[in-house]
């Protein structure tokens, strides 16, 4: 028989969930702290930081060893996938002719805690022989780094948040933080759209939230169009041959001017409905979209309104000429919502 008095095993180096959200929250609360030090502190050198990568006519080339060659990483992608061509050299790898990949309109950033890295020192050196601009982000003010750099990005000292005070935490949040304002700002001076950056995704869910409305309307032919003083009977065979559930109204401008959906066709239900003229049965005016606008906005009107369908057209709204029709299952099948 078992032994009821028998516990369940507990590891004896379980905690006491408050104090691991304690230790959580001690964590987030002094790397907050970092970054507001380094809000503050933030001057002149960045702006400089800012003209150089903006007047090089190359590309942003980031290197960085240990945690903080994987913050230069993310900087690059983040610089590359906002409009800054960027990418990422390993020290390492560039003293065993990586190098090569740096040109002399290329501007280096490259990142130290310590600003002591021995294994940037022959990067560092290329840039210093070839007169190609030198970035460093260091929190070293006085390092080899900084000093030999045209423009020092000094992090101010901030503890680290782990306990012992020694593993990379708030200098590496500092410095990623201090990459994305970097990122950001070359991104506003640039003009940078969403549509460039929809550009750059056009996979993902990032790709499909900035899908335009002319990626996914239905053009030409395809649109069920009739003219205003067009019969029924053409308006109903054409709504039928199209399946789009409407047909558009069009003037002698050839401009939208209404649709007639299944909802007028009730309403006008009788038995000369085929030999009235479509201006009769249509509803003036109507929801439409320029072709321009994201898809997803498309979706919000659709859903505001409970229609299934929008012209698109080239004039303001309600007016214009026809460019294409758009079903919300077009949408959905794309992946917007």
């Amino acid at each position: 028989m078992a032994d009821r008095n028998v516990q369940p095993n507990v590891h004896p180096n379980a905690r006491n969930s408050d104090a691991d959200l304690a230790v959580a929250r001690t964590v987030l609360k002094i790397e907050q702290d970092g970054l507001a030090v380094l809000s503050d502190s933030l001057g002149e050198p960045f702006i400089q930081a800012l003209d150089m990568i903006e007047a090089a006519t190359g590309r942003v080339v980031i290197t960085g060893m240990g945690k903080s060659g994987h913050v230069g990483h993310k900087i690059a992608a983040t610089m590359a996938s906002t409009g800054q061509p960027a990418f990422f050299v390993h020290p390492g790898e560039a003293s065993h002719g990586d190098l090569g990949m740096v040109q002399q309109d290329d501007v280096v950033i490259a990142l130290s805690n310590s600003g002591e890295t021995s294994e940037l020192s022959d990067f560092i050196a290329y840039t210093r022989r070839y007169s190609i601009g030198l970035i460093a982000m260091t929190g070293g003010l006085r390092s080899t780094l900084a000093t030999a750099a045209d423009v020092a990005l000094v992090i101010p000292p901030s503890p680290e948040a782990c306990s012992i005070g020694m593993a990379p935490t708030t200098s590496t949040t500092v410095m990623l933080a201090l990459g994305d304002a970097l990122a950001v700002c070359l991104l506003d001076r640039k003009g940078f759209t969403a549509q460039d950056f929809k550009n750059f995704h056009p996979g993902g869910k990032l790709g499909q939230r900035l899908l335009k409305v002319s990626d996914l309307m239905h053009v030409g032919d395809q649109m069920p169009l009739i003219d205003q003083d067009g019969l029924m009977s053409a308006a109903l065979i054409e709504m039928t041959a199209k399946r789009f559930g409407v047909v558009g109204v069009t003037d002698g401008a050839g401009l939208l001017i209404g649709v007639i959906t299944d909802g007028d066709l009730r309403r006008h239900m009788s038995k000369d409905l085929i030999h009235q003229k479509a201006r009769d049965v249509m509803t003036p005016g109507s929801v439409t979209m320029v072709p321009s606008h994201i898809a997803s906005e498309a979706v919000a009107v659709m859903n505001e309104r409970k229609i299934t369908t929008l012209f698109c057209v080239d004039g303001a709204q309600n007016k214009g000429q026809p460019l294409g029709i758009l079903h919300i299952h077009d949408c959905l099948q794309a992946g917007v919502v």
